[in-house]
């Protein structure tokens, strides 16, 4: 197996820990749907939250998940001049026999925007 490296963005309603939480278990569930992934060939994750988010670590939902085996990492972005706001990243490391090119990242809500050459619809 090689491991793999799967991105995903969406923006979150506000600053409170329901909706981080809520977004960060979308995002997460949308990422491995779209990769046919079982949470057991996931690595690790890291995740980034813009500055105005600091309400709660976006890891709590994956262990909230069952990612229990899973290393966690949580940061903030950079905080950029004109940057999306209220948007969460994560970087999944997974091990995978797929080639590069098979792996679909996730970009849901408003982080859309970031990727407009990927279609980000979860089928």
């Amino acid at each position: 197996m090689l491991t793999r490296g799967v991105r995903g963005a969406t923006t979150i309603e506000a600053n409170s820990p329901e909706s981080i939480l809520d977004a960060t278990r979308e995002l997460l569930a949308a990422m491995l749907k779209a990769n046919d992934l079982d949470v057991e060939y996931v690595a690790s994750a890291f995740f980034t939250v813009t500055p105005d988010l600091n309400a709660e670590f976006p890891a709590i939902a994956a262990r909230n998940m069952g990612w229990n085996t899973v290393a966690l990492l949580c940061g903030h972005e950079m905080n950029k001049p004109g940057a999306l706001p209220m948007t969460l990243r994560v970087l999944l490391h997974v091990n995978t026999e797929k080639a590069a090119r098979e792996i679909k990242h996730v970009y849901l809500r408003g982080a859309r925007v970031l990727r407009p050459d990927i279609d980000t619809e979860i089928r």
